[in-house]
C-alpha cells in the first residue's frame, strides 16, 4: 500500500504540521501546493528525526513533492508551470502515473476550463508514450467537481460513478475520451457525520456553494482495481493541532485556507 498526502499550504511555514501528518499517516508520497518555503528547509524538518524524506525535484515551482524513496523512481514525464506528470516506479510494485497539479485561480474561469482540455489532452500523450492508462491525478483544481473543465468530455472527463469510469472512454463528435473516476463526490456535503462538507470554504462571491472540493483525486479506470474510496480522506487535524476554527471551517490563521487529502494505492 503507497500513501499518498496532498496540501495546499497557502504559502504557510506548516512544517510542524506536515512533520506530523507525514509520520502520524506514513505518508510515502507527500505533495504541496502554494509552498514558499524552500524545499531544503521542508526536507530538514521531515529528516529531523530520522532520514526517510528525499526530494523529487521538477520545473513546475507550483508543486513541491517529497517521498520515502530514491528521486530515480519517480521521474519526470511531461510538466508546465502548473502540472507535473511523473512515473512512479517502484520496486516490485504496479507502475503509476502520478500528475500532480496546482490550476488558475476562480477568476480566470474560461481560461481554467481551456487548461483542463490542455492537461487532458497532456495527460493522454504521456499515456500513450508510456503504454498504459494507470494513471491519478491529485491538486488544487479551483474547480468542483461538477464544474465544466472537469465534467466535459474535452476536459478531464471526470464521472462521479465507478460503474460508468469503467466503460473506460465516452465519443463526442466522433471522437473518444477517457474517462476519470471522481470519488471527491462522495465527500462532498454533510452526508458523512462529523467531517467537513468539502476542502475549502468560501462565501462571498456569487454564485456561492459556500463550501467546495477544489482539492480533488481523480483515478484512471485502469488503476481502480488498486483504489478504495475508503482509503480517501480529508484531514481535519495533524494529531496536535486541529485545522478547523470553532466554527468547523479551514481556520487559515493556525493552519491553511484548504485542507489535506489523504489517500492510499494498493500497487
Amino acid at each position: 500500500m503507497t500513501t499518498f498526502l496532498f496540501w495546499n499550504i497557502n504559502g504557510k511555514s506548516l512544517e510542524e504540521a506536515i512533520i506530523n501528518l507525514a509520520f502520524r499517516h506514513e505518508v510515502d508520497v507527500l505533495i504541496l501546493a502554494e509552498c514558499n518555503t524552500q524545499p531544503g528547509v521542508i526536507l530538514k524538518a521531515l529528516n529531523r528525526k530520522r532520514s526517510e524524506f528525499y526530494f523529487s525535484p521538477g520545473a513546475c515551482k507550483k508543486i513541491h513533492i517529497f517521498t520515502r524513496f530514491p528521486r530515480r523512481f519517480l521521474k519526470v514525464e511531461s510538466e508546465t508551470s502548473r502540472a507535473t506528470i511523473r512515473r512512479l516506479m517502484l520496486p516490485r510494485q504496479e507502475e503509476v502515473l502520478l500528475v500532480a497539479v496546482h490550476l488558475l485561480q476562480r477568476q480566470h474561469e474560461v481560461q481554467r476550463s481551456q487548461k483542463c482540455a490542455e492537461l487532458s489532452e497532456m495527460i493522454r500523450c504521456v499515456e500513450g508514450q508510456i503504454g498504459h492508462t494507470k494513471t491519478v491525478l491529485v491538486g488544487d483544481l479551483n474547480m468542483n467537481p461538477f464544474e465544466y473543465g472537469i465534467v466535459a468530455a474535452a476536459g478531464l472527463n471526470a464521472t462521479m460513478a465507478r460503474s460508468i469510469a469503467l466503460r473506460q472512454e465516452r465519443s463526442v463528435d466522433f471522437r473518444s475520451y477517457p474517462f476519470f473516476y471522481n470519488p471527491m463526490w462522495g465527500l462532498f456535503g454533510d452526508a458523512i457525520k462529523d467531517r467537513p462538507c468539502g476542502t475549502f470554504y468560501y462565501g462571498k462571491q456569487e454564485p456561492t456553494y459556500f463550501w467546495n472540493m477544489f482539492d480533488q483525486v481523480l483515478v484512471r479506470p485502469d488503476l481502480l482495481h488498486a483504489f478504495r474510496n475508503e482509503d480517501l480522506e480529508i484531514l481535519t487535524e495533524d494529531g496536535n493541532t486541529s485545522f478547523l476554527s470553532s466554527s468547523g471551517l479551514p481556520d487559515s490563521s493556525s493552519a491553511s485556507d484548504h485542507l489535506p487529502l489523504l489517500f492510499k494505492l494498493n500497487i
